[in-house]
């Protein structure tokens, strides 16, 4: 019957699932764009094409990565490309840390422990802000909190679909706003410090992490309105009463785990002060010469510092509850942790081939350029722009899941073209990550979908990819409108996205 009453919706996200299927592998991806750079350098650099440097106003032709020079390039840099590939270390150092507090069980038993702790009255709210905090944990928040989500609201006679709902729309969707700087700041904008780097080195080398804190912060508050709203008023509605079989008997904190809790807590803050100790004290070793601190050691040292501030809460939490008992359960969680990253790993070898071989060839400058006269010549600028790109984005997404993935792609095309537009790299980070993270709920090619789809099944044998993405679209929609509003009054309220990052660039 289902089958017959399929509309023009249904059968759109079956064409974007069909074509999804059919792109290859992200570590194949990398390596077929890496092969089209080295054939388009040849062709391109033979046309004999040439732009002016935005900078210093020389001119700019495309190196043919496939002559002598071109190939002694390409043998002579592999592995350096590999170990240079920004993200790699970053997310290896970061991810030790955060692996240790997700695998002895404190992250699990923290966002649990805030669920059941908020009133009745702001639980759907709670939950959709535990999602969205989750974030800081990478991707333990999808196997975490989905099913958490469902069990609150079974157990309060609500429908069980809308709270996994809810907290799948708050990890997901909400992946980029956060009260804390997390993995994904690290990854991106290492990306984005490179790409800008593509036009002017001098103001990559200005540029942090931290690039789009302020913005990711305020975002929090509207994005668990937002959810918060749309759970109540459309999609628990939409869902009716539920006449499911399985009701839920929600179970608080065991006392051992609340102990771990108060200690970790205790750790963390106790490191927390001895790192704003060696920032705010006048001659803080991580302090700048002059005093700063928005362009200071302190910046450059916030991978390290979110590695400790997770590890050591993590390794606290696991010695009182017993989940670590030696130094070899350390090094084993941490190992664990490093062993679910090999597919990261795998991934940066060709993701790092790519990126080098296009900012090696000048391309990525050269398209910026072309990019930015056509886009001039146009007159397509300001909001246009940064809705277009926003949408460009999102339909990418749909096909191409991983967000480190698809800005490594763009990173080095757009940015380059936003710069030369007078938008900063900052807010081409912050416009990329709006429309990545809204429409991680609508597509199927997205890592833990099935996953979802599987926690869902349990109050609702029925449940398929068309009726979840049914379900969470009005979500997607929502965050984007909002947010994409959001970033446009930012833009003409003219505050800064982060710590020294404005909304526009200049030379």
């Amino acid at each position: 019957m289902e089958e017959k009453r399929r509309g023009f919706f249904q059968r759109f996200l079956d064409v974007i699932e069909r074509t999804g299927n059919k792109l290859p592998h992200p570590v194949t991806l990398f390596a077929i764009l890496a092969l089209m750079v080295l054939v388009a350098s040849t062709i391109v650099s033979n046309m004999g094409l040439s732009v002016e440097h935005p900078g210093d106003g020389s001119d700019v032709t495309v190196n043919n990565l496939l002559d002598t020079e071109g190939i002694r390039y390409i043998f002579g840099s592999m592995v350096d490309n590999f170990i240079g590939f920004a993200p790699l270390g970053v997310v290896l150092a970061t991810m030790l840390g955060i692996g240790i507090a997700e695998r002895s069980g404190l992250i699990s038993a923290a966002l649990r422990g805030f669920v059941l702790s908020v009133p009745g009255f702001l639980i759907t709210a709670g939950i959709v802000f535990a999602g969205i905090m989750s974030s800081v944990a990478s991707d333990a928040g999808y196997v975490v909190l989905p099913p958490l989500g469902a069990v609150i609201f079974a157990a309060l006679g609500r429908h069980p679909l809308a709270g996994l709902a809810a907290a799948f729309a708050g990890v997901s969707a909400g992946f980029s706003a956060n009260l804390f700087l997390s993995a994904t700041d690290a990854m991106l904008g290492e990306i984005t410090i490179e790409a800008a780097a593509i036009v002017n080195p001098a103001y990559a080398e200005t540029m942090n992490i931290a690039m789009n804190y302020y913005f990711i912060v305020a975002s929090v508050i509207i994005l668990t309105l937002v959810g918060w709203f749309v759970t109540e008023k459309i999609v628990e509605p939409r869902l009716g009463e539920y006449k499911g079989e399985h009701r839920e008997e929600l179970t608080g904190l065991e006392a051992t785990e609340k102990k771990g809790l108060v200690w970790a807590t205790v750790s963390g803050l106790v490191t927390a002060v001895g790192f704003a100790l060696l920032v705010l004290l006048p001659n803080g070793p991580l302090r700048a010469d002059d005093g700063g601190i928005i362009q200071s050691p302190f910046m450059d040292s916030l991978v390290p510092i979110i590695l400790i501030l997770f590890f050591v809460p993590g390794l606290v939490y696991g010695i009182v509850t017993k989940a670590i008992k030696s130094d070899k359960d350390v090094a084993n969680q941490m190992s664990d942790t490093m062993a679910a990253m090999g597919m990261f790993i795998v991934l940066a070898f060709t993701a790092g081939q790519f990126v080098a071989y296009f900012n090696e060839s000048n391309m990525g400058l050269v398209l910026g350029v072309l990019g930015a006269e056509f886009l001039e010549a146009a007159n397509f600028t300001g909001v246009p722009l940064i809705v277009a790109f926003i949408f460009v984005v999102g339909v990418i997404n749909l096909f191409v899941g991983s967000a480190t993935a698809k800005w490594a792609m763009l990173a080095p095309v757009f940015i380059p073209i936003m710069m030369e537009l007078g938008y900063s790299p900052e807010m081409a980070q912050m416009a990329y990550r709006i429309s990545d993270s809204a429409t991680n709920i609508i597509t199927p090619l997205l890592p833990y979908f099935a996953i979802i789809i599987a926690f869902a099944q349990r109050y609702s044998k029925n449940m398929g990819i068309g009726t979840l993405i049914s379900v969470m679209f009005p979500y997607s929609i929502a965050f984007m409108i909002v947010w994409t509003i959001m970033l446009i009054g930012w833009m003409f309220l003219g505050v800064e996205l982060g710590p020294g990052s404005p909304i526009l660039y200049n030379e």
